[in-house]
């Protein structure tokens, strides 16, 4: 690798629960949110990531302001969204908070934008399903043109047309950081390396090797458009204990409830312990001791060639002291033992 490794975390807010198994309020969620960025960025994170959601098992719906929060208790650590639905957003707005949480950060900000895994947000901000391909296309393109820091003339059918239009306030120490999530898609990979965006592999699933032929795609289509090198990252689920005995126990019965509970939307059949045992044994479950954790890691990075490995540790109704061990660890140990061997 010619790029240094990036270790980063990412959550989606989840609605977890108190000592009892009583849901907290959402207030609460993302007070303890802000704890668990602001414990990684002193322990040596790189990046932490709060995904956008509109759903009652979700606390955060603006990831920018959360973050902002983070910023305000924070030095070093990088800070984005994971991901942001663009496709249910306004491009210039989506930009304009993102270049403010830069400014008030220091210039750490970052933005992953994806078309997103639900679909909430299209009825809730008025847009239709029927265009979901159409708006991602499109807003990604207008964001692309926004993010350059010129004058802006662009037109198209999802959003009023602009004529020389400037975008306040600009970046101040360059372009803004922009990757692009995809879950699987060959036309996904292509389309961020038009755009000349980093690429983010969300990896929930299955041997960690089949998204090898995406990275290799991705580096053929920058050489195609006459693009550089461009950072490659994962995001896989995971979750950090002493022992690999007890991060599996803690995990199992939220990961679980929660992947029973969308499966049930999406018509998945249930999921039984054999499937999670499998998926942390050689799939994308990245769940034990941190000498666990981190050889599994290393091994995803050195098979990807990937520049970022960012750990999803909301998993579910895991309650916070539990993700604040993870953090901590994933911090202090695993971090340390995968650059070590790396290194190797």
């Amino acid at each position: 690798m010619t790029r240094e490794l990036e270790l980063g975390l990412d959550t989606f807010g989840d609605v977890t629960a108190d000592a009892s198994g009583t849901p907290l309020p959402a207030a609460q969620v993302l007070r303890n949110l802000v704890e668990q960025a602001v414990l990684a960025d002193q322990v040596g994170v790189d990046f932490i990531g709060f995904g956008e959601h509109h759903r009652d098992d979700f606390a955060v719906s603006a990831p920018e302001v959360a973050l902002a929060a983070v910023a305000g208790r924070t030095t070093r650590i990088h800070l984005g969204s994971a991901v942001t639905v663009l496709s249910s957003d306004d491009p210039v707005r989506v930009f304009q908070r993102f270049s403010t949480l830069d400014a008030v950060s220091g210039g750490r900000a970052e933005v992953i934008l994806g078309r997103g895994s639900f679909t909430e947000s299209f009825p809730l901000f008025g847009y239709a399903l029927a265009d979901y391909e159409e708006l991602f296309e499109e807003k990604l393109n207008l964001f692309a043109a926004v993010r350059e820091q010129h004058p802006v003339t662009w037109s198209g059918n999802t959003r009023a047309p602009l004529s020389e239009q400037s975008v306040y306030p600009p970046v101040e120490g360059g372009l803004l950081k922009t990757w692009v999530g995809v879950g699987g898609s060959p036309e996904s990979v292509v389309r961020a390396a038009r755009y000349g965006f980093s690429l983010m592999l969300a990896i929930i699933g299955g041997e960690p090797s089949r998204f090898a032929p995406y990275v290799d795609l991705y580096g053929r289509a920058l050489d195609q458009f006459e693009i550089a090198r461009q950072p490659v990252g994962v995001h896989s689920p995971g979750h950090v204990a002493a022992t690999d005995e007890e991060a599996r126990e803690q995990l199992w019965p939220h990961y679980s409830a929660q992947m029973n509970r969308i499966g049930r939307e999406r018509g998945w059949s249930p999921m039984g312990r054999a499937h999670f045992e499998q998926e942390i044994a050689h799939g994308s479950l990245y769940v034990g001791s941190p000498e666990t954790v981190a050889q599994k890691i290393a091994a995803t990075v050195r098979i990807l060639g990937v520049d970022r490995f960012d750990l999803k540790y909301g998993n579910g109704a895991l309650g916070h002291s539990e993700l604040m061990t993870s953090v901590e660890l994933y911090g202090t140990q695993v971090i340390p033992r995968v650059r070590e061997l790396l290194a190797d």
